[in-house]
């Protein structure tokens, strides 16, 4: 699933808000708690819980101001989520690219896409709300 919004703010903000996934909780009432467990480079991991989801995902890509990759399973889904950030004339466009596989994705493909998509929009709403609030 690909969702994207625009963000009324300069890169640096958005991308250190989005990087900081400590802070993760701080910003997104669906997040209760994330921590990284290395610095932000790949291989690091992260523990978080969102939904009820005691999730453990593992950075595959760090482009400081350009793109994250990460993923790894939970009940088994696996997913891999891919953040993307590029600015144009003081406005930076976030465009998020997230997959889930497996047999609870193929045993009900649109209520998962249902969620996925939920999920997506949510998050890409408070990291516009928040980053853009800094602005003001």
């Amino acid at each position: 699933m690909r969702l994207s919004i625009t963000v009324n703010a300069p890169l640096a903000d958005v991308w250190a808000l989005h990087s900081n996934i400590d802070a993760w909780a701080d910003w997104n009432p669906d997040i209760d708690r994330a921590e990284l467990d290395a610095p932000l480079a790949p291989g690091a991991r992260f523990r978080w819980l969102t939904h009820g989801l005691d999730i453990t995902s593992t950075v595959y890509q760090v482009v400081p101001g350009k793109r994250i990759v990460w993923g790894g399973p939970v009940q088994g889904i696996e997913g891999v989520h891919v953040w993307t950030f590029h600015e144009q004339d003081g406005v930076v466009a976030v465009r998020t690219d997230e997959s889930w596989s497996g047999a609870p994705v193929d045993a009900a493909p649109d209520d998962m896409r249902h969620a996925l998509d939920h999920s997506l929009r949510q998050w890409l709403r408070h990291l516009k709300d928040h980053a853009e609030r800094r602005q003001q």
